[in-house]
């Protein structure tokens, strides 16, 4: 009864903090973001026995003795599919209370209390070397609650390295195929793997007629800065356990030469291919991935 309290109150927190993410971002605006992205009054229709009472019209009825529904711009409703990268690399750094990882779940469950503001259905999945987690996309109550709980096990578990290594190219290869076709596809990862297959894998996903938006989620003082003291470390591959012991600063200027080249890289191959690349440093506010769902969405929408 004990875990089940804890699994309880572990979901209530993790919404809690995602209801608010999404106010401060709201509040934030000068102009309110929602404008233009929510869902509007078109015109109204006929009302049919045995249809859903709740867009009845009751002040037309009361002037009419007509039953009419409001009919509105986006009954079907754009299918975002948010994919979190969960392999051993997304747990750094180990010692913060925010990881790549822990990151990328309040962004997730941000964005999900969003969407329900537009009205977007909501799919999840859950990836390393393998598909671990899949929700198509859905809007209904059931299924946010049951995409929460996954979201608030993951915030759970994730200081825990099984030391699972990354091949999100394959799951984006799966997901461009079984997605329900021009889908938003949302990916958070860090994307330390060979470029050229993450590229196929991407390059899939436009074929299929998706729009991307990838979150290049990295600790940019560490990983892009190079930012350590002058003093010898132990360097660990958290995905394989493998380890080396130099010191930073003696290879800081190559180290920061060859990220740079595979960012710049990153960046071209995303623009040929039209999708929005978001170089995300975990240390930063949740904000501009809002932002960024807001901007792609409406581009989508007026398509």
């Amino acid at each position: 009864m004990k875990n089940l309290q804890e699994d309880i109150d572990s979901l209530k927190r993790l919404e809690l903090k995602a209801k608010e993410i999404v106010k401060g971002f709201l509040i934030g605006q000068h102009k309110s973001p929602m404008h233009g992205y929510s869902v509007e009054f078109a015109e109204h229709k006929m009302y049919n026995p045995g249809e859903s009472t709740r867009h009845i019209d009751w002040k037309l009825y009361a002037r009419t003795e007509k039953l009419y529904q409001k009919k509105y711009e986006e009954e079907t409703n754009l299918r975002c599919q948010i994919v979190i990268d969960t392999s051993s690399s997304m747990l750094y750094p180990l010692q913060s209370p925010i990881n790549k990882l822990t990151f990328s779940i309040y962004s997730a469950a941000a964005l999900t209390q969003l969407m329900l503001q537009q009205r977007d259905g909501i799919g999840l999945t859950l990836c390393s070397d393998k598909i671990e987690t899949h929700l198509s996309a859905r809007l209904s109550t059931q299924h946010i609650q049951h995409l929460y709980s996954i979201l608030s096990e993951l915030l759970q578990t994730n200081k825990k390295n099984d030391l699972k290594q990354t091949d999100i190219s394959s799951a984006l290869h799966q997901i461009a195929e079984v997605v329900h076709q021009r889908s938003l596809i949302i990916l958070f990862s860090d994307i330390f793997e060979r470029s050229h297959d993450i590229f196929n894998a991407l390059q899939h996903l436009r074929y299929r007629k998706h729009d991307v938006i990838v979150f290049h989620t990295l600790d940019y003082n560490t990983e892009v800065e190079f930012d350590f003291d002058n003093r010898p470390y132990q360097f660990i591959d958290m995905e394989t356990g493998e380890q080396v012991k130099i010191n930073s600063v003696e290879f800081k200027d190559l180290y920061t030469q060859q990220i740079k080249i595979f960012l710049n890289n990153l960046k071209e191959k995303c623009h040929q291919y039209k999708i929005d690349f978001v170089p995300v440093d975990i240390k930063n506010a949740y904000y501009e991935v809002l932002q960024e769902y807001l901007i792609k969405r409406s581009k989508i929408i007026k398509k």
